[in-house]
């Protein structure tokens, strides 16, 4: 048997090994997938425009509940304001010009019953990110300030689905 002959198993049991310690590694800092779901009411309504990006992004989240068209169809309904997004200089460069900008979303929410009872009393989420700006690159930082409005908008979402799987039927 010529040493390249047995290299090959060394490697693959090799790999299996490291597979297996990865495994256990992931196992014992407490790390597991976050599975199903589960919300304290069965059906919930969106009211807030249909066509709002953050509505449709939402409905997708929503895996484990069934979001209905009508209020008189939910057990729960969520009122959303409409998204506010905001844009300040952060900071100037020497000469004046603007060297960073402050990124911020308002995402303004309120769960409740059909009867006005509050499962979640009305909130805010409120994101922030900052990019640095520079007069040579003005096309490259408006995609990435589009990006960031992109990912700010996921974030608040998760942060909303979060919010309304700790929700409390009102008593």
């Amino acid at each position: 048997m010529s040493s390249s002959d047995t290299r090959a198993p060394r490697r693959a049991h090799a790999a299996a090994v490291a597979a297996i310690a990865a495994a256990l590694a992931g196992a014992g800092c407490g790390f597991h997938l976050r599975g199903d779901a589960s919300y304290p009411f069965a059906t919930l309504y969106v009211a807030t425009a249909p066509a709002a990006p953050i509505a449709v992004e939402l409905k997708r989240a929503l895996v484990g509940t069934t979001v209905v068209d009508s209020a008189a169809a939910a057990q729960a309904i969520l009122d959303l304001a409409p998204v506010v997004d905001d844009k300040a200089v952060l900071s100037l460069s020497g000469g004046g010009r603007v060297s960073e900008f402050l990124l911020t979303k308002r995402v303004a929410f309120r769960l409740r019953d059909a009867d006005g009872r509050d499962w979640l009393p009305a909130a805010d989420i409120v994101i922030r990110r900052t990019y640095a700006y520079g007069e040579s690159e003005v096309l490259a930082r408006e995609l990435q300030e589009a990006q960031l409005l992109r990912e700010m908008q996921t974030d608040a979402v998760q942060q909303l689905v979060r919010r309304l799987q700790a929700a409390k039927k009102p008593g």
